[in-house]
C-alpha cells in the first residue's frame, strides 16, 4: 500500500505540469458599457489602492482619538541583589530577591489644543481619502468608457474599410470586363488596382487598431489582454440636457478634488493652531499603584500616587514662532493650489462642453454627407456601366463615401468621448 501511495504522490506534480502546459483559449465575453465599468471597479488596482488608503486613514483617526484618552500601563520588575556581610567577622554575602508590580494610569487633561486639533485633522484626512476613492472611480470610468468608445470606433472603421474594399473589387471587375472588350485603357485597370491595394492596406491597419483597442479595454477592466469581446452597445447620440453654466456650477459643488481642497485648507488652519499650542500650558493627570514584595505576586509595601502636572514653555529660542510661521505660509500655499485646481477644472469643463457641441453639429452634417455620397456612388456606377461616366469619377465616388462614413463615425466618437470627459470634469458620481 505504501508503494502505491508513493507512486500516486509522485505523479501529482507531473499531472499538474501537463495541465498547466495546455494552451489557454480566450473566452468571448459580451460587454455593455455598464458591464465594463462594473468589472473595472472590481479589478482595478488604483481603486483597491484608494480603498486601502481610506482604511488606513480611518485607523489613523482612531489613533488620534486614542491619544487623548486614558492609558493604563503595567510594569513588573524582578530584582536580585547581595548585601555585604555585617561586621561579625564572616565573609558570607546575603542575597535578596524582590518583585515590583506597578499600575500607572495617565490622562491628558489639556494639551494646548494640540491633540484636539490632531483629531480634527484626522477626520479631515479620512474625508480626503474617501473623496480619493470617488475621484479614482470617476477617472476609471473615463478610462473605461473612452477605451470602449475607441473599440467601437475601430470596429466601425473596419466595417467601412471592408465595404470600401468590396466597392473597389466590384469596380475592378467591371473595369477588367470593359478592358477585355476594348472599351477602356490599361491605365484604368492599373489605377483601379492601386485603389484596391490601398483600401486593403487601410483595412489591415484598421483591424490592427481594433485588436490593440480591445487589448487596452481588457487591461482597463482587468481581463486577460487576448480575451475576445463583443460589444453590446453602439454609438449613441442624445442631446445633453445641461447648459454650460449649469455644468460649471455642478463642478464647483461636486468635483471631488475641489471638495478635498476645502478639507485641506481647514486642515492647514488646524496646523497653525497646533503650532501655537507650543505657547500654551499642558495638563496631565497621573495615578499610580505600586507593590514591592519578596514574593512574585505580593501586596506588601503597597503605595499609591496621584499627580497633576502642569507645564508651560517659557522660552524655546523662537522655535514655536518658527513653527507658527511655517504653518501660516502652508495655508497660503494650499489656498494657491486650490485656486489653481479650481481654474483648471472649470477650464476643462468649458473645453469639453464646447467640443461636445462642436461634434454634435458635425454629426448632422456628416450624416447628410453620407446620404449624398451613397447616392453619388450609385449614379457614378450607373454612368460608368453605360459608358457615360469616367473611371476617375467612379473612383472618387467610392473614396468620397469612405471619407464621409469615417467622418460620421469620428463625429459620433468625438461627441461621446467629450461627453464622458465633461462628466468626469464635473465630478458626476459613478453609479
Amino acid at each position: 500500500m505504501k508503494r502505491y501511495q508513493r507512486y500516486f504522490l509522485a505523479i501529482i506534480p507531473v499531472a499538474m505540469l501537463m495541465t498547466l502546459a495546455q494552451p489557454v483559449f480566450a473566452t468571448a465575453v459580451e460587454l455593455s458599457v455598464e458591464d465594463s465599468i462594473a468589472l473595472a471597479l472590481q479589478n482595478n488596482y488604483d481603486i483597491k489602492y484608494a480603498k486601502s488608503a481610506r482604511e488606513k486613514s480611518y485607523w489613523a483617526m482612531k489613533e488620534a482619538r486614542k491619544n487623548k484618552g486614558l492609558s493604563i500601563d503595567f510594569t513588573h520588575t524582578d530584582q536580585r541583589y547581595n548585601t555585604p556581610p555585617a561586621e561579625t567577622g564572616t565573609s558570607t554575602y546575603e542575597y535578596t530577591t524582590n518583585f515590583d508590580n506597578q499600575i500607572a494610569l495617565s490622562l491628558p487633561l489639556y494639551s494646548g489644543g494640540k491633540l484636539e486639533n490632531q483629531i480634527k485633522q484626522a477626520k479631515l484626512d479620512l474625508k480626503v481619502a474617501e473623496l480619493d476613492v470617488e475621484a479614482a472611480k470617476q477617472q476609471l470610468k473615463l478610462t473605461v468608457v473612452a477605451n470602449y468608445l475607441t473599440v467601437l470606433e475601430y470596429r466601425n472603421e473596419v466595417k467601412v474599410n471592408q465595404e470600401t474594399v468590396k466597392n473597389y473589387e466590384e469596380h475592378l471587375k467591371l473595369v477588367k470586363d470593359k478592358f477585355d472588350l476594348g472599351l477602356v485603357a490599361k491605365t484604368d485597370v492599373l489605377s483601379s488596382q492601386v485603389d484596391l491595394a490601398s483600401s486593403q492596406d487601410n483595412l489591415v491597419k484598421a483591424k490592427n487598431n481594433y485588436t490593440n483597442a480591445v487589448a487596452a479595454l481588457n487591461n482597463a477592466i482587468g481581463l486577460p489582454h487576448a480575451t475576445e469581446v463583443t460589444l453590446k452597445d453602439e454609438f449613441a447620440y442624445e442631446k445633453y440636457p445641461r447648459t454650460l453654466e449649469e455644468c460649471l456650477q455642478y463642478a464647483v459643488d461636486h468635483r471631488p478634488e475641489l471638495v478635498q481642497y476645502e478639507a485641506k485648507i481647514a486642515s492647514a488652519n488646524y496646523d497653525v493652531d497646533i503650532a501655537k499650542s507650543g505657547r500654551r500650558p499642558t495638563v496631565n493627570l497621573t495615578a499610580e499603584q505600586d507593590w514591592y514584595d519578596s514574593h512574585l505576586i505580593g501586596s506588601k509595601n503597597s503605595n499609591w500616587l496621584l499627580k497633576l502636572t502642569t507645564s508651560i514653555n517659557v522660552f524655546d529660542t523662537g522655535l514655536t514662532n518658527a513653527n507658527v510661521k511655517q504653518a501660516q505660509h502652508n495655508v497660503d500655499m494650499v489656498l494657491d493650489k486650490a485656486g489653481q485646481q479650481r481654474d483648471t477644472i472649470l477650464l476643462n469643463v468649458r473645453e469639453y462642453y464646447l467640443s461636445m457641441h462642436e461634434a454634435e453639429k458635425r454629426i448632422d452634417s456628416n450624416k447628410v454627407s453620407v446620404d449624398y455620397a451613397e447616392e453619388s456612388l450609385m449614379i457614378q456606377k450607373a454612368r460608368y456601366e453605360v459608358g457615360i461616366g469616367t473611371n476617375l469619377d467612379l473612383r472618387d465616388a467610392v473614396l468620397s463615401l469612405d471619407s464621409a462614413k469615417k467622418d460620421y463615425i469620428q463625429a459620433l466618437y468625438d461627441y461621446n468621448t467629450n461627453k464622458v470627459k465633461l462628466e468626469q470634469a464635473m465630478g458626476l458620481p459613478v453609479q
